[in-house]
């Protein structure tokens, strides 16, 4: 193993130890509580949104560390929370886990499963003089809560178990309105912790539950059920997120006042992850989606993992991104360039190279022969020649960027401009001579001249070519395609700041649909390849390289090989700046 190496904020790469890593070594270590005991954790998403960027670095946590002991991992829906919870999330939670990699065997649980469990448990912390039956409404318990310095009792605290007893049925059975009455712990109001002020443990809605339909009409609460269900299931480190670290007492009390015949699950915190011009809460994310801000939960413009994966991002990239920021124990923002970056070394070692114009002018090769066509072999990956070439063809007629011509250059511009000498890739070597304008002023077609002695690109006397190499597409024998250009969803940094609304920080060019754009021919034949797949959606679409321009990948939802779209997934870097 490595040997541990911290960053100043306390990060670690996955190749090196963490603090939660050391935690579990040593708990299983000679003499730890878990000693010779298998490492058994578990990740518990709500199934009220689909997964995001965020919940991915828990996950990496949750099945990661469980793979590096050679342990299991629990998969868990935490639907103790009706209200938002749909078998949609189920279904798309499972396909995004099992896009990056992991799998959970049989040990698919829902919190729901635990109802009658907790239920008992809760009866068991009547009977102990531990939990009761409370009347005061939420506000009304806050002001007898008080602050630190002045603690009051609610006035049912020492309510006979009896009556709790008898009242905690009446709000299982329903003869209860709801918000009349609650069930609460009773731990320590002069706790300076104020999850331990008496929590609430059981609630009542009368609502239909996803699975268990309207048999229940009180839930317990997540920092109830929670840490039952952990014990229940064997989990021996429960890893979460740091907002839960005030929660770990109250955690500690449930599975030591419940009877449980299990050790106590250990809960370790991290930082969540935070990346700039981004927001990760479900609730916001959902009101992009309900209020048509964006097209759904898989637009590429999303955190989602959904959206991302129709971005083109891979699941590869996503885990190396969450290995690459590491696990901190403090709250830290990261750059979204860091995760393309990440994306940008994948693909540059995956993705085949093909030529794409996406603002087309016309070139016309004067002294080529009209009507004669001829073929070039090109390399898929100039990286890996192990994936070999494709054809491409040349004519008299091509297709330009519109970037690529000035007709009067700017300093440094090594571009098509007239008299510059410029390489068309795999192709030849051709002198821009002039071009035509239309009625507007506006070049509409950009003509140059071809030297015969210059095939594939090398001139026959040697000489030293100063323009730069062009990617071009033959006018003859290629497609149109739809292509949507990405950027940040938000133009500010931090859009969920404090005392901001982050719909007023929405970026409005975070999407640019070019149409008409030109594609080599082969395209078509890729399209219809990946239209016969039966799960698109849940998969990586086809992604290449346009060249010089970016990397780009077949869209997963829209696009067909009658109708082709590109979504870009990542840009590359241009040495030219406009």
């Amino acid at each position: 193993m490595a040997e541990e190496i911290k960053t100043v904020d306390n990060t670690e790469t996955s190749e090196n130890t963490n603090f939660i890593y050391n935690f579990i070594k040593e708990d299983i270590s000679l003499g730890g509580q878990f000693e010779g005991k298998t490492v058994h954790t578990r990740f518990p998403p709500e199934p009220n949104g689909y997964l995001h960027i965020g919940h991915c670095k828990a996950l990496c946590i949750d099945f990661g560390m469980a793979e590096r002991f050679g342990g299991i991992c629990n998969l868990r829906m935490d639907d103790t929370n009706p209200a938002k919870e749909d078998t949609e999330y189920v279904d798309a939670i499972q396909q995004d886990i099992h896009w990056l990699g992991f799998d959970w065997d049989d040990r698919f649980f829902y919190g729901s499963d635990y109802f009658e469990k907790d239920y008992e448990y809760a009866i068991e912390l009547i009977k102990k003089g531990l939990a009761y039956v409370c009347e005061l409404t939420p506000e009304q318990f806050k002001e007898y809560r008080g602050d630190t310095s002045t603690p009051a009792r609610s006035p049912y605290r020492d309510r006979p178990i009896e009556e709790s007893l008898a009242l905690f049925e009446k709000m299982r059975n329903g003869e209860v309105e709801e918000g009349k009455m609650t069930l609460r712990a009773k731990i320590d109001l002069a706790s300076g912790n104020f999850n331990m002020r008496d929590p609430v443990i059981y609630r009542i809605r009368f609502i239909n539950h996803h699975r268990q339909g309207t048999k229940w009409c009180i839930f317990p609460m997540y920092d109830f059920a929670h840490p039952i269900q952990d014990a229940l299931e064997g989990i021996t480190h429960s890893l979460c997120s740091l907002e839960y670290e005030d929660h770990r007492p109250l955690y500690n009390w449930v599975v030591e006042n419940v009877s449980i015949p299990y050790h106590k699950p250990r809960q370790i915190e991290f930082a969540r992850l935070g990346i700039d011009h981004t927001v990760m809460s479900k609730r916001k994310l959902r009101q992009l989606v309900e209020e048509k801000y964006v097209s759904g939960w898989d637009d590429p413009r999303m955190p989602t993992l959904c959206g991302l994966r129709r971005r083109g991002y891979t699941a590869k990239s996503i885990r190396n991104f969450c290995d690459v920021i590491g696990v901190a124990k403090s709250t830290n923002i990261i750059e979204f360039a860091e995760l393309e970056r990440c994306l940008r070394d994948d693909l540059n070692l995956t993705a085949e190279r093909t030529m794409a114009v996406l603002h087309p002018v016309k070139l016309t090769v004067t002294n080529y022969p009209e009507g004669q066509s001829e073929q070039f072999e090109v390399e898929n990956n100039p990286t890996d020649p192990s994936q070999g070439t494709h054809t491409i063809t040349f004519s008299r007629n091509l297709w330009l960027e519109a970037d690529d011509f000035m007709e009067e250059p700017i300093p440094k511009y090594k571009r098509m401009y007239p008299g510059m000498e410029v390489r068309l890739k795999g192709a030849y070597l051709v002198t821009c001579t002039g071009c035509v304008k239309d009625e507007n002023g506006n070049v509409v077609e950009v003509l140059c001249e071809y030297d015969p002695e210059s095939r594939g690109g090398d001139p026959a006397d040697g000489r030293k070519v100063k323009g730069a190499t062009i990617h071009w597409v033959d006018a003859n024998n290629c497609v149109d395609a739809e292509v949507r250009l990405y950027d940040n969803l938000f133009s500010d940094p931090q859009p969920d700041g404090p005392d901001k609304n982050f719909l007023d920080a929405m970026n409005p060019e975070s999407l640019t649909v070019l149409n008409g754009c030109k594609v080599e021919k082969s395209m078509v034949e890729i399209a219809k390849e990946f239209d016969a797949r039966e799960n698109r959606t849940g998969t990586n679409a086809p992604t290449f390289q346009f060249m010089r321009v970016g990397f780009f990948c077949l869209d997963n939802k829209d696009s067909s090989a009658e109708h082709l779209v590109f979504n870009r997934s990542v840009s590359l870097k241009d040495g030219f700046k406009k």
